[in-house]
């Protein structure tokens, strides 16, 4: 039994139209993302001095997050950095993209956890992110098939946005569990 073709995996950003036009699905039909990012403070006591912590946020959410730069490039630990967000972003959308191609198909998903990871050396120019590994654990209900799920994995890669849109290489491997 193959997956049903339907409309992208995510639904629109946002129920709020944005301009040139409307939000949605179809031909023609352009998603639009709009972010804001601020940060005040000097940069006149040089490189080692700044504070890197800043806030980023996005509409319609509201609400802002606390953000800064990785650790070692003297930001705070206890905030997301850059390098991070990229890396759920990844995440987040396989895990999205798969819950929608699983409810598609009519496989029963009971839960979904991932821990992923980035690599990013430092000594390959220019420096980037060069690997995203997904680790996602799925649980579905017993009597599934394991095959169609991981089938439905490379399905949801395929279709996820952020991996589309990013040069780096990103993996799936995934953990099925059929039945708690």
């Amino acid at each position: 039994m193959g997956v049903e073709q339907a409309p992208p995996a995510h639904g629109p950003p946002s129920t709020v139209p944005s301009p040139p036009g409307p939000v949605g699905h179809g031909a023609g039909v352009v998603h639009r993302y709009t972010v804001s990012c601020r940060w005040s403070g000097s940069t006149k006591a040089g490189y080692e001095a700044y504070d890197r912590a800043h806030e980023g946020s996005a509409s319609p959410a509201g609400r802002p997050i606390a953000l800064s730069a990785d650790p070692a490039f003297r930001g705070d630990a206890a905030l997301l950095n850059p390098e991070q967000l990229v890396v759920l972003a990844a995440s987040s959308c396989q895990l999205l993209s798969f819950l929608a191609v699983a409810a598609r198909a009519r496989v029963e998903v009971l839960r979904y956890a991932d821990d992923g990871e980035g690599t990013m050396p430092e000594h390959d120019a220019p420096s980037r992110l060069t690997s995203i590994v997904l680790h996602p654990t799925i649980w579905v209900a017993p009597g599934t098939d394991e095959q169609r799920v991981r089938h439905l994995v490379e399905v949801a890669h395929r279709e996820c946005y952020v991996a589309n849109s990013l040069r780096t290489e990103v993996r799936v491997e995934p953990t099925v569990v059929v039945g708690l």
